[in-house]
């Protein structure tokens, strides 16, 4: 539901007028209880963004019956502070101008050798330092509230009174800055004292990404700077505020280098101990320098922060010559935290990487090279340090000038008493379980899930290494595998605020947003990728029953549909990347070669243009629906002319993907569909149950599979360990899904754009799903597992926001046993294996047996 509010914080208390149980007599509050209150889907939010808030809940059932919501009745108390921006400047150490960085973006894309990296212009040396900045103010009076709003670019470490305030990494969320900025809110009331000091750390991110070491681009918007307001309510009510202005001071943090592509170095000589405290003297600290404020409007952050999500402890460690590697046994993205004892001035080198060279060193030949964390001792016993503001993709550890605790190493070095690798990644809860019978999938399973966490930060990057940046075609194809494994209720409104600040002026969606990078050709500019767009507000609307991003982003797919539009030459697109990464034993990775890249870019923009008129006709666009209806007549038929050849049903090359995507899409006239169905199977069965899809065609091919009863093809497909498959990834001891099937041709080995198998998963073994047209956000639940090849069991449940569902089959003695739970509020078809009719079920627990 929506209620019109003012922007910022507010408080809502929910309260309901009726709840009816079925074949209940006794009051409502015995049969039920209300939990999960959300506002904007947010828990306990201290603000919210939107103007017309969403309220949400969950019915829990006392008595384990099916409990129906008849009617509810909200009551909102609404806090507005005075304007954030009144009083509250940007400052730092240096002003843009004095830091020579040109106006606006400078793009500088690809890799970039060493020897060109140092001829690029010269910056100030303080834009590629880290800062302390700190401000003491004292209280006057019994503090009621205590609402601190910042931001630091580009990201920032918050302290209050010497102690951190949250638990968040690389904060705020990343963005196109000079459209979007975001700020962070904080309630600190309960750690406010009479005499305060408040401390931030700033460190570059991408805001100032000037290079140094590994250069994958130089993109800088200004130099490193802090926008602060501290909203004081006193319990007379009085109110202060606290801003950021030309009272704070600044001094040079013991972060000397700090670089998302290069790395970070810390001096622990230069700490001042006490900075951040009020008894601190900041007598030698420098005025701050009120800094042009960035050109992005700011905007209150409600999608998760990153967070430090899981540890690893060391699993194998191996002495070489003259350093160790530490094998941590997870790849993962992330960065060392160390626990080390030595000398004043001893200096660590940490190098990380995914794979290890033959003399046992880290190799970052395909990760970006090079990259490493150093750490120079203070030498007051031990000392515990990890990097702030970069991270990497890694799974060893190479240590240089140091040795390890209980080793015989007589070396006169400093001492690693303990090393973890923290594995950071967004804290978006995590809603999907699944586990079957079938280990290969299982570990599959894994591997992508693992995948999925490393690139899932400020954005779902492509790999946590080299690039770091928002790829966007893996969102919409591997989009139900994220929205079964993690709630993007906050975060897919993120990647399409991305994605309307990416849209050039003709309407282009680029590849990547935000867009740090302009590429070229197909790698800025491929339909796969850019209908992300229009695809990602449908996907949202049909797991959360939410058609907000539809309205809210309407304008945006509509300008994409005209500029492919401009692209067609007789309806046909035929520009991008096509089937990326196709696989092949004869041609090397790269832009589609097995399907014509025309076929794979008309389908998309068949496919927008489809939902772009479901879309108009939601939205009452009367003259757009008629509009867009035709097109899509159009662009059919012009397809089906170009690619489609009647006699033998052969759509393209007659490749896997040349047949699913336009079986997928509804292309294919009902008197052929059998007929190319067919020739797919053939195909699949030409190449021995292999796959010869890619990035994009692989979604449509296992769906278009699932969709037509053929899942023991899938399975069969799948259930192996050779290449192109699941299983030879996880035996080569991959722990997490690799750019290519084959690991051993190089390139990334933590991509999850080949996940697409987790749709699979949960929707046809476990068989959790709904109609594709139904838009209730799994309030209709269909309960209809596949029973294929030799799997004995599978379990799995969703979390949905009515709650969770779950479904527990096994098969034993030729009986197949199932087990369900349905959320309060919700119904269920539930469809045994080879059984057409269903059975109805409302909420609760039902248990189901048959005879195979």
């Amino acid at each position: 539901m929506k209620i019109k509010t003012k922007h910022y914080r507010f408080i809502a208390t929910i309260l309901f007028v009726a709840v009816i149980s079925r074949g209940a007599c006794a009051s409502n509050k015995d049969k039920a209880k209300i939990a999960y209150l959300t506002s904007d889907y947010q828990t306990n939010p201290i603000l919210v963004s939107s103007q017309t808030p969403s309220f949400g809940w969950q019915l829990m059932s006392v008595e384990n019956k099916d409990v129906q919501q008849s009617a509810y009745a909200i009551a909102t108390f609404i806090l507005s502070p005075s304007n954030i921006e009144s009083k509250a400047q940007w400052i730092g150490a240096i002003k843009k101008e004095d830091a020579h960085i040109p106006e606006g973006r400078n793009y500088h894309a690809l890799a970039v050798t060493s020897e060109a990296a140092k001829k690029w212009q010269q910056t100030h040396p303080l834009s590629k330092r880290s800062i302390y900045l700190r401000k003491s103010f004292d209280t006057h009076g019994k503090v009621k509230s205590a609402i601190i709003y910042i931001c630091g670019l580009g990201n920032y470490e918050l302290s209050l009174n010497g102690k951190k305030v949250g638990n968040d990494q690389f904060s705020p969320l990343w963005s196109d800055y000079d459209k979007t900025v975001y700020y962070n809110t904080y309630d600190v009331t309960e750690n406010i004292g009479t005499k305060n000091t408040i401390g931030v750390l700033l460190g570059n991110g991408f805001y100032n990404e000037q290079g140094g070491r590994y250069v994958k681009m130089q993109v800088s918007f200004g130099p490193p700077t802090l926008f602060f307001n501290m909203q004081l309510t006193y319990e007379d009510g009085s109110t202060e505020e606290i801003v950021s202005n030309e009272s704070w001071k600044y001094s040079l943090s013991p972060i000397v280098f700090n670089d998302m592509y290069g790395g970070e170095d810390y001096d622990a000589r230069l700490e001042q101990k006490g900075w951040n405290t009020c008894s601190f003297d900041d007598s030698e600290w420098q005025q701050v320098v009120i800094q042009e404020p960035p050109k992005g409007k700011l905007t209150p952050q409600t999608a998760p922060p990153v967070k430090i999500m899981e540890t690893y402890p060391i699993k194998e460690i191996k002495k070489e010559e003259n350093f160790y590697t530490l094998d941590m046994g997870q790849n993962l993205s992330g960065f060392p935290l160390i626990k080390v004892s030595g000398k004043k001035g001893d200096k660590i080198r940490l190098i990380v990487g995914e794979n290890l060279k033959e003399d046992g060193s880290v190799n970052q030949s395909q990760s970006g090279a090079p990259y490493y964390y150093e750490y120079t001792l203070k030498g007051e016993g031990e000392e515990i340090w990890h990097p702030r503001f970069s991270y990497y993709g890694y799974r060893y550890i190479q240590v240089e000038g140091a040795k390890m605790k209980n080793s015989k190493d007589d070396r006169d070095l400093p001492v690693i008493n303990d090393i973890k690798s923290c594995f950071v990644y967004n804290s978006a809860s995590q809603t999907g379980h699944f586990y079957c019978s079938n280990s290969i999938f299982n570990d599959a399973h894994r591997i992508i899930v693992n995948a999925m966490k490393s690139n899932f930060q400020a954005v779902f990057t492509d790999c946590p290494h080299r690039e770091k940046l928002g790829w966007l075609e893996q969102v919409h194809l591997n989009g139900p595998g994220l929205f079964f494994n993690f709630n993007l209720t906050t975060f897919a409104p993120k990647i399409m605020r991305d994605i309307r600040d990416a849209q050039l002026p003709n309407g282009l969606v680029p590849d990547i947003a935000p867009e740090y990078v302009i590429f070229e050709g197909g790698f800025r500019d491929s339909p796969e990728w850019g209908s992300t767009a229009v695809i990602l507000p449908f996907m949202y609307y049909q797991y959360y029953g939410d058609h907000s991003l539809i309205i809210e982003y309407y304008d945006v797919m509509k300008k994409y549909v005209d500029y492919l539009s401009t692209t067609a030459k007789n309806h046909l697109v035929s520009h991008g990347l096509g089937d990326w990464y196709d696989f092949s034993e004869e041609f090397p990775a790269g832009p589609s070669r097995n399907t014509p890249i025309a076929l794979s870019a008309t389908v998309h923009y068949y496919m927008d243009i489809d939902y772009l008129t479901k879309a108009a006709a939601m939205l009452g666009k009367t003259d757009d629906v008629a509009c867009y209806t035709d097109l899509k007549e159009k662009v059919k038929e012009a397809f089906n002319k170009a690619f489609f050849d009647p006699e033998t049903a052969r759509y393209g090359t007659g490749s896997q993907a040349s047949y699913a995507m336009p079986l997928y899409a509804g292309l294919v006239d009902p008197q052929y569909k059998q007929a190319v169905l067919d020739n797919l199977v053939k195909d699949i069965e030409k190449h021995n149950y292999k796959l010869t899809t890619g990035d994009v065609g692989n979604r449509y091919l296992f769906q278009v599979l699932a969709d037509n009863g053929l899942n023991e093809i899938m399975y069969k497909m799948h259930n192996h360990k050779e290449v192109p498959g699941y299983g030879f990834q996880v035996q080569f001891g991959a722990t997490t899904l690799t750019e290519q099937w084959d690991p051993r041709k190089g390139n990334s080995w933590n991509h999850f754009m080949m996940g697409q198998i987790e749709e699979w998963f949960y929707k046809s073994l476990a068989g959790i799903t709904v109609d594709k047209e139904d838009y209730s956000g799994f309030r209709n639940i269909i309960i209809a597992p596949r029973v294929v090849g030799d799997l004995k069991f599978v379990e799995a449940s969703y979390t949905t926001l009515y709650g969770t569902i779950e479904v527990d089959w096994e098969v034993k003695d030729n009986v197949f046993t199932m087990n369900i739970s349905i959320p309060n509020g919700c119904s269920a078809k539930v469809y045994l294996p080879n059984e057409k009719t269903c059975k109805k079920v409302g909420s609760g627990k039902y248990a189901f047996q048959k005879a195979l």
